[in-house]
């Protein structure tokens, strides 16, 4: 068999629509070219071909098998980085003591808690007493907005506080077609509070939350920032500022289950019990969790300042590009304004069977990707941040969220994009 008719034989192994997706097709497929092969071999027909088909075939099977899902849903959920896995075990194994115990032990854990509030401090730009350990953003958001009844709140914050302000006497900002929030001026009326996201996690379009802020401190008005999205993949510095800023350690390669509020130094509890956090929020600290985030914290802050954001941006873009080139029809939410460079949400093309999910094809192409909302069924409702951008229902049904991570590689962006494109494939979408 010469080696052009080998290369061309490999080639069609790949673009073939048989080869498996999982392991139950990859073992019908295999039994299934075996036995043409037998059959060949009993009629004495040539074989060499088709059975070096079949062993391509079987290779490509156990890649496909084995191989893992690209991850494109950081903005969910970002995996735990080895920095945060070796400091969280190793405290551990060396502070296993409760805080606030006063023996020797209790004390040491307690010493380290307090230099890893120390150190997020200084990333924030703030006391080290205006920092509260919390179990994540979504307590910090309802701590701070059971304190104010009268607040202002953008359309397009996160669900943990625009459910937090139901039943107060709360006042949508609304968000322009971009994403982006409006400046309040309070010429109508001047709230207790008013609440903006730094980054928002389904668009990735970054707010004026510091001319919010300059605003706020003019009318004498309290700021919430909720910084989840932004602390990591953004330059830290600056939030301290901020009267109240969330945050929470497993959307930039912490742990689950911690994060932290700043607030002042006189908060009230929303949590009430033991007196740890100065009395600002009851429970035992978990002492592994925050120095697993913060060292997480510091690592991301180390590679923003080696300008480690600039090629990842281009890779967005260079995807966003040619991604709008390929599907007619496509088009990129929040393009033209300043987003987070991990962030690309999109709505895709119109499919012949809108029951056909295309957040179902990626991920059994190996991609994993977000949605903003299922079809305009009624059995689910469209995302609250599309609707506010003016999207409609059933645009929203076919939108798609891409959050890449620090681990992510310009290869990953690419093979994305060709993972987008074998999907529309299947969709039935025309490519241009």
């Amino acid at each position: 068999m010469c080696a052009a008719r080998l290369v061309r034989h490999i080639e069609r192994v790949f673009v073939d629509k048989s080869i498996p997706t999982s392991a139950s097709e990859g073992i019908a497929l295999g039994v299934r070219k075996f036995a043409a092969v037998r059959r060949k071999r009993q009629a004495g027909a040539p074989v060499l071909p088709e059975s070096l088909r079949s062993y391509i075939a079987f290779a490509v099977t156990l890649t496909l098998t084995r191989r893992p899902v690209l991850y494109f849903d950081h903005n969910a959920t970002h995996p735990l980085s080895e920095t945060a896995k070796r400091a969280w075990l190793d405290a551990v194994e060396k502070f296993p003591a409760n805080p606030s115990s006063p023996h020797r032990a209790g004390q040491r854990a307690d010493a380290a808690l307090q230099n890893a509030r120390g150190r997020l401090a200084v990333l924030l730009g703030c006391g080290a007493d205006e920092i509260v350990f919390t179990s994540g953003a979504t307590e910090s958001a309802n701590a701070v907005l059971a304190q104010f009844e009268d607040v202002s709140v953008s359309a397009i914050e996160h669900p943990c506080v625009i459910e937090s302000v139901r039943g107060k006497s709360a006042r949508l900002l609304p968000s322009a077609a971009t994403g982006v929030v409006a400046l309040s001026d309070f010429s109508e009326r001047t709230p207790h509070l008013v609440s903006l996201m730094a980054a928002n996690n389904e668009t990735g379009v970054l707010q004026s939350w510091r001319e919010t802020l300059a605003v706020c401190r003019e009318h004498g008005v309290k700021f919430f920032c909720d910084a989840a999205q932004w602390i990591g993949r953004m330059p830290a510095a600056g939030l301290g500022a901020c009267d109240f800023v969330s945050g929470c350690a497993h959307k930039f390669g912490g742990p689950q289950g911690v994060g932290f509020l700043k607030c002042p130094a006189n908060f009230p509890p929303l949590l009430r019990g033991g007196p740890q956090e100065e009395g600002r929020r009851a429970g035992t600290e978990n002492v592994a969790g925050v120095l697993a985030m913060v060292a997480a914290l510091e690592e991301c802050e180390a590679a923003i300042r080696d300008g480690a954001l600039d090629a990842r941006l281009k890779w967005r873009e260079e995807f966003e590009r040619e991604f709008t080139a390929a599907l007619p029809g496509a088009r990129v939410l929040g393009a033209g304004v300043a987003r987070l460079w991990n962030t690309v949400s999109v709505i895709m093309p119109e499919t012949a069977d809108c029951r056909r999910r295309w957040v179902v094809v990626m991920d059994r192409l190996g991609f994993a990707v977000s949605t903003g909302s299922a079809c305009a069924s009624g059995k689910e409702k469209p995302s609250h941040v599309l609707t506010a951008m003016g999207v409609s229902p059933q645009d929203a049904g076919r939108a798609l969220r891409f959050s890449a991570g620090w681990g992510t590689t310009h290869y990953d962006w690419r093979a994305l994009l060709d993972g987008v494109k074998d999907a529309a494939r299947e969709m039935g979408v025309a490519l241009a």
